[in-house]
């Protein structure tokens, strides 16, 4: 039979476990938590399968891409950057919860290279030796075109426009015995507006400039080395 103190005591028990038990919780609580993860970002699966119209088109002439340059970013960075245009135009910031899956140098040096090599040969700086070795060619190198990426950011003109902005500057060379020769050089700009005022938006808006300015190198090129008459 249960006296009034074995009562007691089991009560005291019972309510300094409640007790510890809230304690413990609040405590498991108070843990700090992981912090979230940046959302990872690329250009998107790329140019579509050409139409049977281009596919019949004549193929250009192989051309060198070379690495492209980014200068006024930190190498290796695959930080998303904006500008808030309106308030310090001249500092860069990154965002702190969206990251390239790579540098936007090596994003944009395969996009460009996925729309170059719709219609000509791609060839990478170490393996254009071996292709001035067929006799199609008659021992020449094939032309080299230098990309340098001078300003990729999402520009803010107020706290709710702004726009993906892609600047390059494209330079191509015939490299030769004695050295090298200008044949061309051309600044690309555009400007592409982004639907949202956030890192999301800006990324798209960065895709979508940074395809056309592959389509307009692309176009320049045709220009500038035109295909050699046999």
């Amino acid at each position: 039979m249960f006296t009034i103190k074995t009562i007691a005591n089991q009560a005291i028990n019972s309510g300094a476990t409640a007790v510890f038990g809230l304690i413990f919780l609040a405590g498991c609580s108070a843990l700090p938590q992981p912090p979230a993860r940046p959302a990872l970002y690329d250009f998107g699966p790329g140019p579509a399968v050409q139409p049977a119209a281009e596919r019949r088109m004549p193929q250009l002439p192989a051309l060198t891409l070379d690495d492209i340059e980014a200068p006024g970013v930190t190498e290796g960075s695959n930080a998303v950057l904006y500008r808030l245009a309106y308030a310090d135009a001249q500092q860069l910031r990154p965002y702190s919860q969206a990251r390239w899956s790579q540098p936007p140098a090596l994003l944009f040096h395969q996009r460009l290279r996925e729309q170059l090599g719709q219609r000509r040969a791609i060839l990478r700086p170490d393996n254009g030796a071996a292709l001035a070795r067929n006799p199609e060619l008659g021992g020449r190198l094939p032309p080299v075109l230098r990309v340098e990426l001078e300003e990729f950011s999402h520009i803010f003109t107020s706290p709710t426009d702004s726009a993906g902005v892609v600047r390059v500057r494209a330079t191509v060379v015939d490299l030769l015995p004695e050295g090298e020769t200008l044949r061309g050089q051309q600044v690309f700009l555009v400007r592409t507006p982004a639907r949202t005022a956030d890192a999301p938006g800006g990324v798209a808006a960065l895709a979508q400039a940074s395809t056309q300015v592959a389509d307009e190198v692309a176009a320049w090129l045709e220009q500038a080395l035109p295909p050699q008459r046999k």
